[in-house]
């Protein structure tokens, strides 16, 4: 798993870019893209809302066609199949993305959790698992939820 996910890097995006700040950006992307899927099932039921609040994550937040959207979306959709745990996709961002890029992370699986305006337990487990694994503070996971909730929910 490990291996594939590092091999899509090097193919997909080390190669396209000699800019390390561009290397980062596109590891956030991928890597968010294979957390957002799993936190559209985090709850046992894909709801047609959680997909378009991922598909909009991606192509919002990062600018990417509807074309690149879906294939990142596959190609997460696969990797999350076969991996065992979160810790594959964890590992990869604790060692190449910033502070910053983590707290970003956590706020876009809160999108996605509030997307159908409330939040499942599994789903915060889910999030509060990732932000441990990232190394994200209690306060920092808090503050991104409060962030989102008043975002989307308006309170």
């Amino acid at each position: 798993m490990v291996t594939t996910v590092r091999h899509f890097f090097k193919k997909y995006i080390i190669s396209s870019s000699e800019n390390p700040e561009k290397i980062s950006e596109h590891s956030l992307q991928i890597a968010t893209a294979a957390l957002l899927v799993e936190m559209m099932r985090a709850d046992s039921e894909i709801k047609d809302n959680e997909r378009k609040a991922v598909e909009k994550n991606l192509q919002s937040n990062f600018g990417l066609s509807e074309e690149e959207i879906n294939a990142m979306i596959k190609f997460a959709e696969e990797e999350i199949r076969k991996a065992t745990g979160y810790y594959e996709f964890t590992s990869l961002i604790n060692k190449g993305l910033s502070q910053e890029h983590k707290v970003k992370i956590i706020e876009h699986l809160w999108e996605i959790a509030f997307s159908d305006s409330s939040v499942d337990k599994h789903e915060e487990h889910m999030v509060r698992k990732i932000a441990n694994l990232i190394h994200v503070p209690h306060k920092d996971f808090i503050d991104a939820k409060l962030r989102v909730r008043k975002r989307i929910l308006g309170h």
